[in-house]
């Protein structure tokens, strides 16, 4: 199940408390104050990657907390910092923080601030003086409050791949771009959708396939409309392998358009895929009923750059 809302709480590392400590040993047996200030603590990120099902690991465990500075020591030697927690989110997470503010990840790679690590506490060196020569003074370490936030995300691929099942959108994908997602020769291969970035950054999702009632919530792809919404284009694939390409055409168009007027709306790029098992004389019959704007397989490159201009074009 895709996780795409969930609330978390975060915490970041309390910092060491600073130390009294007077140095002495049989040369020196009043070696003055070297008691050494605490570590900060370790500071909480987001990172966004484009691993769509990444909010699935804040499913079940709720609270996530960087680890404490270290106490000063003897020696005037600073304790160890804490390290830095880096939670990975899917590109479009929008964190919501308790106080009403907000940061939505953007952009791939994007890193950001959640929680400052505490500051570590002096040790009673820190406050040695001309006139203060054994201060038995010290500093506990800053205890940073938790924080409570509501992650949401919002799908901002550029670009939607739809279809029925079986309509080759993950080897489509798969193909694009970097991602390796699941192929498999049966309906709904796909669970989830997939994203994947191409060489020029731009942001594919494959959504899963949707089918006749999807509109009123059947099929896998329901749940998964909202998000095609947010693409700036879509790529219609029809499988060549259909039996009937208008009926299969009319099934995804009239789902989208039962499901919002701005999705119907949405630019369109149709395309036949596996155009390689098509008999002959069937492509110049599809194009007479349907006129797709590219007939592609994986195994013709020549096909992948057609369309991958196609989508260039449309987006620019």
């Amino acid at each position: 199940m895709l996780v795409d809302e969930v609330y978390i709480t975060v915490k970041s590392g309390e910092g060491g408390n600073g130390v009294v400590h007077f140095y002495h040993d049989k040369h020196r047996p009043k070696g003055g104050p070297d008691g050494g200030d605490g570590g900060k603590g370790g500071s909480v990120f987001f990172e966004a990657v484009s691993d769509i099902s990444k909010l699935n690991q804040f499913r079940f465990p709720k609270v996530f907390s960087a680890p404490n500075g270290v106490p000063g020591a003897r020696n005037n030697r600073r304790g160890a910092n804490g390290e830095d927690l880096i939670l990975k989110a899917p590109v479009g997470t929008i964190i919501n923080f308790d106080n009403g503010t907000s940061i939505e990840l953007t952009e791939l790679g994007q890193i950001e601030m959640i929680a400052k690590g505490g500051r570590g506490g002096y040790g009673n060196h820190h406050y040695r003086s001309s006139t203060n020569q054994t201060p038995l003074e010290s500093t506990p370490g800053q205890k940073p409050l938790a924080k409570n936030l509501f992650l949401k995300l919002k799908l901002i691929a550029q670009v939607g791949l739809i279809g029925l099942p079986n309509a080759g959108k993950t080897s489509l994908l798969n193909e694009f771009t970097s991602a390796d997602a699941k192929i498999a020769n049966y309906p709904f291969t796909t669970l989830e959708p997939n994203l994947g970035v191409t060489k020029g950054g731009q942001i594919i999702a494959d959504i899963p396939g949707l089918i006749e009632g999807a509109s009123e919530g059947k099929g896998l792809g329901y749940k998964f409309l909202k998000h095609i919404e947010k693409t700036k284009i879509i790529v219609h694939c029809l499988s060549a392998e259909s039996f009937d390409f208008k009926t299969d055409y009319k099934i995804v168009r009239t789902e989208m358009e039962n499901y919002s007027s701005t999705l119907a709306e949405k630019k369109e790029i149709l395309i036949i895929t596996k155009s390689d098992l098509l008999p002959e004389g069937a492509a110049e019959k599809i194009q007479k009923e349907l006129n797709p704007q590219a007939f592609v397989s994986i195994i013709d490159s020549d096909s992948i750059k057609k369309l991958s201009d196609l989508i260039t074009k449309n987006l620019s």
